[in-house]
């Protein structure tokens, strides 16, 4: 039976910026691992599965992300012969000019001022925090 190594964080994320789940479990034989968003498998130009070299997991990667649409509940599932296993994470996705106040690693003043995240830095201008 396939086992969960590493399961996907909840995240929330701005309108227009870049939300990543990992995914990673281990089993003989060697689990397969596949996304959905609301029991369909994701399938999108927006979305992107990036699957470990040594094919033990993968990257849900979606970009650019969109308000309405994206905000859900993504779950990974390992499949192997022996069995299925599944875990969930939510999505949470804010406006543009809302302050990411639970955003984990990201607090809006270091957001605001810092050149670590060039691509989306113009995003994050004019933030009230």
């Amino acid at each position: 039976m396939p086992g969960f190594i590493k399961s996907p964080d909840d995240q929330t994320g701005i309108s227009g910026g870049v939300a990543s789940f990992v995914c990673q479990a281990v089993g003989e034989p060697k689990p397969r691992i596949t996304w959905s968003k609301k029991g369909k498998k994701v399938s999108s130009q927006r979305f992107e599965v990036i699957e470990f070299d040594d094919g033990s997991g993968s990257v849900l990667r979606i970009q650019p992300l969109r308000t309405h649409r994206d905000e859900a509940i993504y779950e990974c599932t390992a499949t192997n012969s022996v069995g299925e296993i599944n875990t969930s994470t939510k999505l949470t996705v804010l406006e543009g000019r809302t302050c990411p106040t639970n955003v984990p690693h990201m607090p809006c003043s270091l957001a605001v001022t810092t050149n670590a995240f060039p691509q989306s830095q113009w995003k994050l201008k004019g933030f009230s925090c």
